[in-house]
């Protein structure tokens, strides 16, 4: 494969100083404002999110990303207000005061500004964006990469230490409008676009992508690449054979269901099975 973009370290051992990482997802509840918020109390949300961080840490895993995932239906970026941001740094500060671990960010749906804010004001490592390069067909109508202008708002903010983890073939959407150029294409547009990992997904949350399209993705890039949905302690260590890590919230939670608190054992039984992968 031919040069893409200019050489990078890799973002993983960068961040986690290890060469292969799992990533839990804290999912946090409806924040005031989204549809789904029943008035609970701030600061419970935020307990609620300190929990999940502290069954994954204790559990194992060796980063954590904040997601506002309470907040369906998601919003498009250039309707997101400024409250989900506040209230998302807020959260990941109390996360990082507690917790010494790697952190990310994703605000849904595909806002890169509000989560590169959120991280540069709650030091967090890396942000994932879902569509950064292309566009495509998502829940909430017609999504556009991210990357000029994210890349042009970090770097007014001083802030080109923070990372981005961005989806190749991103799920819950259809992509008919680049459907004429391979993943392997999509993919290379991911690493022209300047991210600094990749990451492989299923049709939508739980659901993972399947290895060979696993391995398009990894046969077009140079970068390190995650797989960020549908990883369970029956496949971790296959794909961990494949990647520099996962991305796993589902999988780790009671019954399997993305809104349910964080399982303690769960996480144990998943990073047993990962290990082997992990210290190959």
């Amino acid at each position: 494969m031919g040069s893409i973009s200019a050489t990078k370290t890799s973002a993983i051992q960068d961040i986690f100083s290890r060469d292969k990482a799992v990533i839990g997802v804290i999912h946090c509840e409806a924040f005031p404002g989204a549809p789904k918020y029943n008035g609970k109390a701030f600061s419970g949300i935020v307990e609620r999110a300190l929990r999940d961080a502290e069954n994954y840490i204790e559990g194992g895993v060796h980063g954590l990303i904040v997601e506002n995932h309470g907040d369906i239906p998601f919003s498009k970026p250039e309707d997101i207000g400024p409250e989900t941001a506040a209230f998302m740094a807020v959260i990941t500060d109390n996360i990082r005061q507690r917790f010494s671990v790697p952190l990310g960010i994703n605000v849904l749906a595909n806002a890169a500004i509000p989560a590169l804010a959120t991280a540069l004001a709650c030091g967090a490592d890396f942000v994932r964006v879902n569509q950064w390069a292309n566009a495509y067909i998502a829940n909430e109508g017609f999504v556009e990469g991210a990357a000029a202008k994210a890349l042009r708002y970090r770097n007014q903010l001083q802030a080109n230490h923070i990372r981005v983890f961005a989806d190749s073939h991103v799920k819950h959407g259809s992509h008919a409008i680049v459907a004429d150029r391979s993943v392997a294409e999509l993919t290379r547009d991911v690493e022209f676009f300047e991210a600094d990992a990749v990451i492989a997904t299923g049709q939508r949350t739980g659901d993972s992508a399947t290895l060979s399209e696993i391995d398009d993705i990894r046969s077009a890039t140079s970068l390190p690449l995650l797989v960020g949905s549908g990883v369970t302690p029956d496949n971790v260590a296959t794909i961990l054979g494949r990647t520099q890590g996962v991305i796993v919230a589902s999988a780790l939670k009671e019954g399997g269901v993305w809104w349910n608190p964080v399982e303690r054992e769960r996480v144990v039984k998943f990073m047993a099975a990962a290990r082997p992968a992990l210290e190959a």
